[in-house]
Protein backbone atom coordinates (compact mmCIF):
# COMPACT_ATOMS: atom_id res chain seq x y z
CA UNK A 1 0.00 0.00 0.00
CA UNK A 2 0.95 3.43 -0.56
CA UNK A 3 2.14 5.34 2.68
CA UNK A 4 0.31 8.49 4.20
CA UNK A 5 1.35 10.57 6.75
CA UNK A 6 1.67 8.28 9.07
CA UNK A 7 4.96 6.85 7.44
CA UNK A 8 6.49 10.18 9.31
CA UNK A 9 6.74 8.81 12.68
CA UNK A 10 8.07 5.50 11.17
CA UNK A 11 11.04 7.56 9.48
CA UNK A 12 12.37 9.07 12.37
CA UNK A 13 13.48 6.10 13.55
CA UNK A 14 15.53 5.53 10.72
CA UNK A 15 19.14 6.72 11.47
CA UNK A 16 19.48 7.29 8.21
CA UNK A 17 17.20 10.17 8.01
CA UNK A 18 18.03 11.19 11.57
CA UNK A 19 18.46 15.10 10.32
CA UNK A 20 15.98 15.79 8.32
CA UNK A 21 13.14 18.00 10.07
CA UNK A 22 8.78 17.12 10.19
CA UNK A 23 8.73 19.09 6.74
CA UNK A 24 11.51 17.27 4.62
CA UNK A 25 10.32 13.35 6.16
CA UNK A 26 6.50 14.74 5.66
CA UNK A 27 8.08 14.78 1.57
CA UNK A 28 10.26 11.80 2.15
CA UNK A 29 7.10 9.72 3.61
CA UNK A 30 4.89 10.36 0.30
CA UNK A 31 7.41 8.42 -1.62
CA UNK A 32 7.57 5.13 0.79
CA UNK A 33 5.60 1.90 -0.62
CA UNK A 34 4.78 -0.66 2.08
CA UNK A 35 5.16 -4.40 1.34
CA UNK A 36 4.16 -7.67 3.72
CA UNK A 37 6.43 -10.50 3.14
CA UNK A 38 6.03 -14.06 4.64
CA UNK A 39 8.33 -15.79 6.53
CA UNK A 40 11.61 -17.17 4.93
CA UNK A 41 11.04 -14.70 1.83
CA UNK A 42 13.65 -12.58 0.29
CA UNK A 43 13.23 -9.38 -0.46
CA UNK A 44 16.23 -9.39 -2.35
CA UNK A 45 19.28 -11.65 -3.38
CA UNK A 46 23.24 -10.90 -3.53
CA UNK A 47 24.29 -9.24 -6.89
CA UNK A 48 20.34 -7.92 -8.04
CA UNK A 49 20.49 -4.66 -9.24
CA UNK A 50 19.57 -2.47 -6.51
CA UNK A 51 16.80 -0.34 -6.75
CA UNK A 52 16.03 0.90 -3.68
CA UNK A 53 16.80 1.23 0.07
CA UNK A 54 14.66 -0.64 2.35
CA UNK A 55 13.13 -0.05 6.23
CA UNK A 56 11.51 -2.43 8.32
CA UNK A 57 8.21 -1.25 9.90
CA UNK A 58 7.57 -4.84 11.60
CA UNK A 59 9.43 -7.62 12.25
CA UNK A 60 12.74 -9.18 11.43
CA UNK A 61 14.95 -9.56 7.91
CA UNK A 62 18.44 -11.26 7.93
CA UNK A 63 21.40 -9.74 6.04
CA UNK A 64 24.46 -12.29 5.13
CA UNK A 65 26.26 -12.76 2.25
CA UNK A 66 26.76 -16.17 0.59
CA UNK A 67 30.80 -17.86 0.47
CA UNK A 68 32.19 -19.83 -2.28
CA UNK A 69 31.63 -22.60 -0.39
CA UNK A 70 27.72 -21.82 -0.56
CA UNK A 71 27.71 -21.17 3.60
CA UNK A 72 26.31 -18.41 4.63
CA UNK A 73 27.93 -15.88 5.90
CA UNK A 74 25.73 -13.65 8.42
CA UNK A 75 26.61 -9.68 8.13
CA UNK A 76 23.38 -8.03 10.47
CA UNK A 77 20.09 -9.56 12.24
CA UNK A 78 17.74 -6.49 11.97
CA UNK A 79 14.45 -5.36 13.92
CA UNK A 80 11.79 -2.37 13.51
CA UNK A 81 13.01 0.77 12.85
CA UNK A 82 16.44 -1.01 11.22
CA UNK A 83 16.90 0.27 7.68
CA UNK A 84 19.22 -1.83 4.95
CA UNK A 85 20.71 -1.48 1.42
CA UNK A 86 21.05 2.50 1.59
CA UNK A 87 24.77 1.80 0.01
CA UNK A 88 22.99 1.33 -3.10
CA UNK A 89 21.18 4.67 -2.70
CA UNK A 90 23.49 6.91 -4.62
CA UNK A 91 25.29 4.43 -6.44
CA UNK A 92 22.57 2.29 -8.17
CA UNK A 93 24.93 -0.83 -7.99
CA UNK A 94 24.15 -4.56 -7.40
CA UNK A 95 22.67 -5.65 -3.36
CA UNK A 96 26.01 -6.25 -1.96
CA UNK A 97 23.65 -9.27 0.30
CA UNK A 98 21.01 -10.99 0.21
CA UNK A 99 17.96 -10.00 3.05
CA UNK A 100 16.03 -12.63 3.94
CA UNK A 101 12.59 -11.77 5.87
CA UNK A 102 12.81 -14.26 9.36
CA UNK A 103 9.46 -13.69 10.35
CA UNK A 104 6.37 -12.06 8.79
CA UNK A 105 6.87 -8.60 8.14
CA UNK A 106 5.97 -5.56 6.61
CA UNK A 107 8.65 -3.61 4.69
CA UNK A 108 9.06 0.06 3.74
CA UNK A 109 10.58 0.97 0.23
CA UNK A 110 11.95 4.07 -1.06
CA UNK A 111 13.12 3.62 -4.42
CA UNK A 112 16.40 5.49 -5.84
CA UNK A 113 14.76 6.86 -8.55
CA UNK A 114 12.24 8.63 -6.47
CA UNK A 115 14.47 9.69 -3.88
CA UNK A 116 16.79 10.90 -6.52
CA UNK A 117 14.13 13.00 -7.93
CA UNK A 118 13.49 14.80 -4.46
CA UNK A 119 16.89 15.13 -3.87
CA UNK A 120 17.59 17.44 -6.84
CA UNK A 121 14.48 19.76 -6.23
CA UNK A 122 15.96 19.91 -2.31
CA UNK A 123 19.79 19.42 -2.39
CA UNK A 124 19.92 19.85 1.72
CA UNK A 125 18.16 16.93 2.26
CA UNK A 126 20.94 14.76 0.86
CA UNK A 127 23.52 16.89 2.54
CA UNK A 128 22.00 15.15 5.63
CA UNK A 129 21.65 11.87 4.42
CA UNK A 130 24.94 11.71 3.57
CA UNK A 131 26.43 13.05 7.10
CA UNK A 132 24.30 10.19 8.69
CA UNK A 133 26.10 7.79 6.06
CA UNK A 134 29.42 8.76 7.13
CA UNK A 135 28.85 8.04 10.51
CA UNK A 136 27.69 4.98 9.85
CA UNK A 137 30.45 3.56 7.69
CA UNK A 138 33.03 4.74 10.09
CA UNK A 139 31.15 2.89 12.93
CA UNK A 140 31.16 -0.06 10.48
CA UNK A 141 35.17 0.33 9.42
CA UNK A 142 35.46 0.28 13.34
CA UNK A 143 33.47 -3.18 14.29
CA UNK A 144 35.38 -4.86 10.96
CA UNK A 145 38.92 -3.95 12.53
CA UNK A 146 37.88 -5.20 16.22
CA UNK A 147 36.19 -8.00 14.71
CA UNK A 148 39.60 -8.77 12.64
CA UNK A 149 41.92 -8.34 15.56
CA UNK A 150 39.93 -10.59 18.22
CA UNK A 151 40.90 -14.27 18.69
CA UNK A 152 38.20 -16.39 17.88
CA UNK A 153 36.96 -16.42 22.19
CA UNK A 154 36.71 -12.93 21.54
CA UNK A 155 35.03 -12.61 18.53
CA UNK A 156 32.31 -15.04 19.36
CA UNK A 157 31.85 -12.78 22.65
CA UNK A 158 32.00 -9.91 20.64
CA UNK A 159 28.76 -10.97 18.47
CA UNK A 160 27.08 -12.42 21.44
CA UNK A 161 27.27 -8.90 23.06
CA UNK A 162 26.35 -7.22 20.11
CA UNK A 163 23.21 -9.23 19.93
CA UNK A 164 22.35 -9.18 23.54
CA UNK A 165 22.61 -5.03 23.53
CA UNK A 166 20.88 -5.16 20.01
CA UNK A 167 17.99 -7.81 20.63
CA UNK A 168 18.07 -8.97 24.52
CA UNK A 169 14.82 -8.93 26.62
CA UNK A 170 15.69 -8.57 30.28
CA UNK A 171 14.49 -12.09 32.16
CA UNK A 172 14.49 -13.39 35.26
CA UNK A 173 17.96 -15.30 34.62
CA UNK A 174 19.84 -12.15 32.69
CA UNK A 175 19.45 -11.26 29.31
CA UNK A 176 17.63 -13.66 26.69
CA UNK A 177 18.79 -13.28 23.43
CA UNK A 178 15.52 -15.05 21.37
CA UNK A 179 16.27 -14.60 17.43
CA UNK A 180 15.67 -18.15 16.71
CA UNK A 181 19.39 -18.50 15.35
CA UNK A 182 20.79 -21.76 14.78
CA UNK A 183 24.55 -22.75 15.74
CA UNK A 184 25.05 -22.57 11.92
CA UNK A 185 24.16 -19.14 11.75
CA UNK A 186 25.56 -18.02 14.74
CA UNK A 187 29.02 -19.22 13.16
CA UNK A 188 28.19 -17.41 9.93
CA UNK A 189 28.16 -13.98 11.79
CA UNK A 190 31.17 -14.76 13.43
CA UNK A 191 32.85 -15.96 10.74
CA UNK A 192 33.83 -19.64 11.51
CA UNK A 193 32.47 -23.41 11.82
CA UNK A 194 29.43 -24.72 13.54
CA UNK A 195 31.76 -27.38 15.78
CA UNK A 196 33.70 -24.51 16.99
CA UNK A 197 30.58 -22.10 18.02
CA UNK A 198 29.26 -24.72 19.67
CA UNK A 199 32.59 -25.75 21.84
CA UNK A 200 33.22 -21.80 22.87
CA UNK A 201 29.71 -21.90 24.03
CA UNK A 202 29.87 -24.45 25.90
CA UNK A 203 32.87 -23.04 27.23
CA UNK A 204 31.60 -20.11 27.99
CA UNK A 205 28.56 -21.95 29.52
CA UNK A 206 30.41 -23.56 32.08
CA UNK A 207 32.44 -20.36 33.10
CA UNK A 208 28.62 -19.37 33.54
CA UNK A 209 28.21 -16.73 31.75
CA UNK A 210 25.57 -17.77 29.80
CA UNK A 211 22.69 -20.41 29.75
CA UNK A 212 22.14 -22.13 26.11
CA UNK A 213 18.03 -23.27 25.17
CA UNK A 214 17.03 -25.12 21.83
CA UNK A 215 16.78 -21.74 19.80
CA UNK A 216 17.51 -19.43 22.06
CA UNK A 217 20.88 -17.87 24.86
CA UNK A 218 20.59 -16.43 27.76
CA UNK A 219 22.90 -13.79 29.16
CA UNK A 220 23.80 -14.83 32.90
CA UNK A 221 26.91 -12.45 33.39
CA UNK A 222 26.79 -9.73 31.01
CA UNK A 223 29.75 -7.92 32.91
CA UNK A 224 31.96 -11.21 32.42
CA UNK A 225 30.89 -11.63 28.96
CA UNK A 226 32.04 -7.96 27.88
CA UNK A 227 35.28 -8.65 29.62
CA UNK A 228 36.60 -11.46 27.29
CA UNK A 229 35.82 -8.27 24.43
Amino acid sequence: MQAGDSSVGILKKVPLFAELDENELERLAALVVFRDYPKSAFIFMEGDPGEALFFIKRGKVKIYKTTAEGREQILHFLKEGDIFAEVVLFDGGPYPATAEVMEASTIGMLRNADVEDLIRREPGIAIKILHVMSRRLREAQAHIRDIALRDMYGRVASVLYRLCQEHGTPCREGVRIDLGISRQELAGMVGTTRETVTRILSEFKRMGILHLERRGIIIRDEKKLKGLL
